[in-house]
């Protein structure tokens, strides 16, 4: 993570446009490409920011931000008049990072889901857990029965944010032509209506899976499963 205390005036352009005039602020730039700008006030909300994946240009009086959103571009532009402090902080690897985020459940999960992947798809077979991509890892990848890619995202109940997070991943995991195919499966214990809703309309598999069942404490119920 890079921190940098600066005398700087801010401008952002996209879905709307805002401004921040010169002061004294505090820029936060983190490993995976989010871009934070705080004041000394106001409690833990930057005054403005832009979430990965974005491009960073930087000159010696300038800092811009550039982020695809559809056919538009979001664009923060950092103009630097002055700089106290500039540090960066090894902070430790993104898959130590995201180990530690998941509760005890969804940890759960995904080990038991990985030593038993048909419970996500008919013929599933594990490739790697905490499969990397330049936004994080994603929980599991694994091929179907006919060998095609599927990456899997696990968590304990999943909304509209987890549709959204798969989506990114399914994003720059195809950038690479040897899986430029993979598919995308959210798997949880309990799917919101809005999230398999959205699923579907990105062509994106759920499944709900009974933890008690993966444990081997009951046997299973007709499983849950859209396409």
């Amino acid at each position: 993570m890079r921190l940098i205390v600066a005398r700087c005036s801010v401008t952002y352009t996209g879905r709307l446009d805002a401004h921040l005039p010169e002061a004294l602020r505090l820029l936060m730039f983190k490993a995976d490409g989010s871009v934070l700008v705080h004041a000394d006030a106001g409690g833990y909300k930057p005054l403005n920011w832009m979430t990965p994946p974005t491009v960073i240009e930087e000159s010696t009086d300038s800092i811009i931000v550039r982020k695809r959103a559809g056919a538009s571009e979001d664009r923060l532009e950092i103009a630097i008049k002055e700089v106290l402090s500039d540090v960066s902080h090894d902070m430790g690897s993104p898959d130590e990072d995201t180990a530690l985020s998941k509760d005890g459940v969804e940890a759960h999960l995904q080990e038991l889901l990985a030593e038993q992947p048909h419970w996500c798809g008919e013929g599933f077979r594990l490739v790697r857990r905490e499969w990397p991509t330049d936004i994080g890892p994603v929980d599991l990848m694994c091929r179907d029965a006919e060998d095609e890619w599927v990456a899997v995202e696990i968590k304990r109940v999943a909304g509209i944010d987890a549709v959204e997070q798969l989506t990114r991943y399914l994003e720059r995991i195809r950038l690479d032509p040897a899986v430029a195919s993979c598919r995308g499966v959210l798997a949880a214990q309990a799917i919101k209506p809005q999230a398999r809703v959205l699923a579907e309309a990105r062509g994106i598999g759920w499944v709900e899976v009974d933890l008690a069942v993966l444990r081997g404490e009951r046997q299973p119920d007709l499983r849950l499963f859209a396409a």
